[in-house]
């Protein structure tokens, strides 16, 4: 439920104390990665809220080493699962197996019961093993064996994707795009970031030896994302997100006819709950305790690129789903 009376706002100690988690995992991911600023806010957003991250870029750009040095941070248990095509559902949330010296079959929990679980390269694991994870990431549980077994707290899904390897793939079902908070591009480092890539390799930064203590852990994490849920949104702002949401499935009324005909379908009520929650999270991090329209506006294009499904001709025409957004922003008032 949405807190938005008065009566909802903090107790500034509570806020401090949830701001130094925050800057304590920041701080730790600032020591290995270099530049990243918004896959930092990112990562963050999805660990204080709860919400699970897709991230598309060229391979080489960091993006297991920052999910690890997020774990690593918090003191998270962290696996990584290599998404093939021949990869089976069991590969990932478990099976039973049968033990002859007692006759009787055991659960064997698989790598998904984790408190932050990469999946790399999930398109390239099939529509099958895809539909596995779904459980995993709405419900919070898997099923092995008819039981039910609870995804330890908190829970956070980072997926990847290649966007320029496409043979041996299979595209993610919109249903399955739409679970995912936050989608995340990821591009490439300027000359002087990369130069610093090689001299923290160079000094040994990311060997085990330089591994630094945990910033935070899990509990306060858990009490930070407690935090989060109580920032305080105005009324106003949840209409302005709701009229954003709007507008992407009724973009002919309000953006130009051009851009519009190129939306094949809008937004889900997801987007809605993705936009405040992932905007109380960015308004802890930027240290206040209620949440302003530029927060929902710094989140509009990684909210809304996986969720407005563009048609042929706009994919035909190399048309960035991010100028369709820029469209839907500008159309809505601010409040």
């Amino acid at each position: 439920m949405l807190q938005t009376s008065e009566s909802a706002r903090l107790e500034p100690a509570e806020l401090a104390r949830a701001q130094q988690v925050a800057a304590g995992i920041a701080r730790s991911f600032d020591a290995k990665m270099v530049g990243q600023s918004r896959l930092r806010e990112s990562l963050l957003v999805g660990l204080l809220t709860g919400g699970h991250i897709l991230l598309e870029s060229v391979p080489g750009l960091a993006k297991t080493t920052a999910a690890q040095t997020v774990a690593e941070a918090v003191s998270a248990e962290f696996r990584r699962i290599q998404c093939t095509p021949d990869l089976l559902p069991s590969d990932i949330v478990g099976t039973q197996i049968y033990d002859a010296a007692k006759g009787t079959f055991v659960t064997q929990l698989g790598p998904v019961h984790a408190n932050i679980v990469l999946l790399d390269e999930i398109n390239r694991s099939s529509a099958k093993t895809q539909s596995a994870m779904l459980e995993a990431m709405q419900e919070r549980q898997t099923s092995i064996g008819g039981q039910e077994y609870r995804l330890p707290s908190p829970f956070l899904v980072l997926a990847t994707q290649n966007p320029i390897e496409q043979e041996g793939t299979y595209q993610l079902p919109e249903a399955q795009m739409d679970r995912f908070m936050l989608k995340d591009v990821l591009d490439y480092p300027s000359p002087a970031e990369e130069a610093e890539i090689i001299r923290r390799i160079d000094a040994g930064i990311f060997t085990q030896e330089q591994k630094p203590a945990a910033a935070s852990s899990l509990d306060a994490v858990v009490q930070a994302q407690g935090v989060v849920k109580r920032i305080y949104i105005d009324p106003a702002i949840v209409d302005y997100i709701v009229g954003l949401v709007y507008v992407t499935r009724n973009a002919g009324q309000y953006i130009d006819p051009r851009l519009a005909g190129f939306i094949e379908f809008g937004a889900s009520p997801r987007a809605s709950i993705a936009f405040s929650q992932a905007a109380r999270a960015v308004a802890l991090l930027q240290g206040r305790d209620h949440v302003v329209p530029e927060d929902v506006k710094s989140l509009a294009h990684r909210v809304l690129r996986h969720r407005i499904i563009l048609n042929f001709e706009a994919v035909a025409g190399q048309v960035p789903v991010e100028t369709v957004i820029d469209a839907v922003v500008a159309a809505v008032q601010t409040p």
